[in-house]
């Protein structure tokens, strides 16, 4: 007899996350100075921005007074000053990592240019921020936030790496700018002759200064480094034309000429005189380095607020898709529902969100952790140079010296309390160093990570966002401008490196034995979440995991049919695959990580605790979904990846000599019952066999992998029933009347 379920009546989500919710996700609901730059940052965005965009400012890529007049917009409402500390003009002090992705988040919420134009003169101060001298600094930045007090407007910066016309972005070490000493007086300061052509740099047409990467071109000056340039220095500060770009045109993007005599104290880091010859204290290479670090991940968040900004506006259109239809009454299903009647319009719509989600977790805690690891990389330098130990190879083996002491380190805290070593335990938790180790080696992954994956299945995924919207999704008065943010998706997945490079930087970092060691943690992690919390898919995380890291071991290893070794550096068909496999999981992670600290957090918030359990349930949901696709995208990756280097066997080979024939297996089969349904292929008595390539692979040798394979398919059980209940909750969620900015 057939036992019928009954549905589901559990409660579900009330009314759209707000930032109540916002605040214990991505952990600054206890920051009142963030709330209020959020406020700021959506105010300007919801407000000056979407009323630009919406009476068609993104129609020129020229920069015009409308979008001029956004500048002044963003130092009323403090977000040019967000980057700075308080001694030079800004307000929040520490770290600025979590702020500045707040801030992109918001503004890209309504234009992702906007973002960009706001960000990028935080990219421009970077250089001199984190590598400069003291007075650069204290010049630079007090120019870029003056007070209110000294009645000026703020100088604003653009930063010049690579990309010389006409090699658009053939190579990151092709500079495109040269510099000479062309006058060195004794015993005064030599004066540089830079020449330098970029293309596609944001803000110049209006920035002040350039921070611009070059490389000699005199036996007086080694190497390469970042400089200075300034509009009144001597010579040519041409703004160049206008990039005529299709997506971010609230940005002022143009390609520059610039042939400059400036002081060499303008060299970002300084420099020493040795022998006659001028050597910067920091190559261009070390300044980007410590610049990308940061400043990937707000581009990644970017592209998932696109995503989450656009739910509303396809719940509104979906459900009044048939109002005004002759004949159809308020009240009916198909007046109050619309396309929401139909599971494929809300499934396409909760694997939107879903994502969004995730791309959201993942950019905030990446954010969060180098707000944790910026103090530990300057209390590292200190030690550094209270040492003697300089940059570069020197300081490279110095910390591997503290390599065993930061695994031990990991081992320690891992182990119940119970069973620490508590003396070596507080030893190795005051070294900096150590700490510097653990932190440091989890950034240098989930910073490319944030960028691939949110940038890459974002864009992936706005195309679907639009998609439902049909026709309207590509019309300029497209409701939340869906059209325009999947064109500037396209862009953000290769601003500050596309997809090969930070697939290129996981290659190397996610095999450090310091992220192995904490990935291998977050394992058991989600394996004791699954059996408190069996609905948030942690389980089938915890099996694509495990899997990932069989895999990764497994391909260091083998070799291909050709015995050619499988994880190198040139094999990117192995290396990429496998860090795009890396970016699905560390994103359900992440968002596994914040709905758990929804459930933990919101009971204590009075506005929350009402509609918590259906809230709390959506996102749960969520989480589901969104496991479901990581593992079974890590499965396909997996699965690819350690039998599709095989060769395929095939009939004449001579293993086949010992095949059963038909006769033979039907023989056996009488004294051996079972044995065709193990015995593998048969051939025929006259030697033909089935219509297939050749017999079925062999497992031998994989059969661990195979039982995982297994289990992660039988860990999606119930996945579909969670898409269910979101699918639910999206026809039962109520929305404002309107968006909350201008169509």
């Amino acid at each position: 007899m057939e036992i019928k379920q009954a549905p589901d009546q559990r409660e579900t989500l009330r009314t759209l996350p707000g930032d109540d919710v916002r605040q214990i996700l991505w952990r600054y609901a206890d920051r009142y100075d963030l709330q209020m730059v959020v406020q700021a940052a959506r105010g300007v965005a919801r407000g000056p921005v979407a009323r630009l965009v919406a009476a068609g400012g993104r129609n020129s890529h020229e920069w015009t007074e409308g979008k001029a007049e956004l500048l002044k917009h963003f130092d009323e409402a403090g977000i040019t000053n967000v980057y700075m500390e308080p001694s030079e003009g800004g307000y929040i002090e520490g770290p600025k990592n979590l702020v500045l992705a707040l801030v992109a988040f918001e503004l890209a919420w309504v234009d992702a240019g906007a973002a960009t134009g706001s960000l990028a003169g935080c990219l421009a101060l970077s250089p001199i921020h984190e590598c400069g001298t003291d007075q650069q600094r204290e010049r630079y930045m007090s120019l870029a936030a003056p007070r209110p007090s000294e009645d000026q407007e703020p100088w604003r910066g653009a930063f010049c790496l690579t990309e010389p016309i006409p090699y658009v972005g053939v190579e990151t070490g092709m500079l495109g700018g040269k510099m000479r000493v062309t006058e060195w007086k004794d015993g005064e300061e030599p004066i540089l002759q830079v020449d330098k052509r970029g293309r596609f740099i944001t803000n110049m047409g209006f920035a002040n200064f350039v921070t611009a990467a070059v490389e000699s071109d005199d036996p007086r000056i080694k190497g390469t480094c970042m400089v200075i340039l300034e509009q009144g220095d001597p010579g040519v500060f041409d703004r160049g034309t206008p990039a005529r770009k299709l997506v971010h045109q609230l940005s002022s993007t143009r390609d520059p000429i610039f042939s400059l005599k400036v002081p060499a104290s303008r060299i970002i880091g300084g420099y020493q005189v040795k022998d006659g010859v001028i050597i910067p204290n920091m190559a261009h290479g070390q300044v980007i380095e410590a610049v990308f670090r940061h400043t990937r991940v707000t581009v990644g968040i970017m592209t998932s607020a696109k995503l989450l900004s656009a739910v509303e506006p396809i719940i509104r259109y979906q459900r009044g898709r048939f109002r005004g239809a002759e004949g159809l009454a308020p009240g009916s299903p198909r007046y109050e529902l619309g396309l929401q009647q139909k599971e494929d319009a809300l499934h396409r719509l909760v694997d939107v969100w879903a994502a969004g989600e995730a791309g959201a977790s993942l950019g905030f805690a990446t954010a969060r952790l180098f707000d944790e690891l910026d103090p530990l990389l300057r209390e590292k330098d200190r030690l550094m140079a209270e040492q003697g130990v300089g940059g570069g190879s020197a300081q490279f083996k110095a910390l591997r010296r503290k390599q065993k002491d930061a695994v031990e380190y990991l081992h320690q805290l891992y182990l119940p309390e119970a069973k620490r070593d508590k003396a070596r335990y507080e030893a190795l938790s005051a070294d900096p160093l150590v700490r510097f180790l653990v932190v440091d080696a989890l950034g240098n992954v989930l910073c490319p990570a944030t960028k691939l994956w949110n940038t890459g299945v974002g864009a992936n995924l706005m195309r679907e966002a639009v998609s439902l919207m049909g026709g309207y999704g590509i019309t300029e008065d497209c409701p939340g401008f869906l059209g325009q943010k999947w064109m500037d998706a396209q862009l953000e997945a290769t601003y500050e490196g596309p997809e090969v490079v930070q697939r290129r930087q996981l290659s190397v970092t996610m095999t450090n034995e310091l992220f192995i060691e904490q990935f291998r943690h977050w394992v058991g992690e989600m394996r004791e979440i699954a059996s408190r919390r069996p609905g948030t898919g942690a389980c089938a995380l915890a099996s694509a995991m495990q899997m990932w890291l069989w895999t990764l071991n497994h391909l260091q290893k083998a070799t291909d049919a050709n015995g050619g070794k499988l994880f190198n550096s040139s094999r990117h068909g192995v290396t990429f695959p496998l860090a795009d496999a890396l970016g699905w999981l560390l994103s359900s992670y992440c968002q596994i990580k914040d709905v758990l600290e929804l459930e933990t957090k919101g009971p204590e918030n009075p506005v929350l605790a009402e509609g918590l359990p259906g809230l709390a349930g959506f996102m749960t949901d969520l989480c589901h979904v969104q496991a479901a696709r990581a593992a079974g995208e890590v499965g396909r990756i997996c699965s690819t990846l350690v039998f599709g280097y095989n060769r395929h066997p095939a009939w004449d080979d001579p293993g086949c000599e010992s095949c059963f024939t038909s006769n033979e297996l039907a023989e056996l089969e009488g004294t051996m019952p079972g044995l065709a349904s193990t015995a593998g292929d048969a051939t025929s008595e006259d030697g033909s066999h089935p219509a297939k390539a050749g017999p079925c692979a062999s497992f031998n040798g994989y059969e661990t992998f195979v039982r995982m394979r297994t289990r992660l398919d039988g860990c999606l059980t119930g996945a579909q029933l969670a898409k269910d209940r979101a699918a639910r909750g999206l026809t039962e969620v109520m929305i404002p009347e309107a968006l909350d900015y201008p169509a």
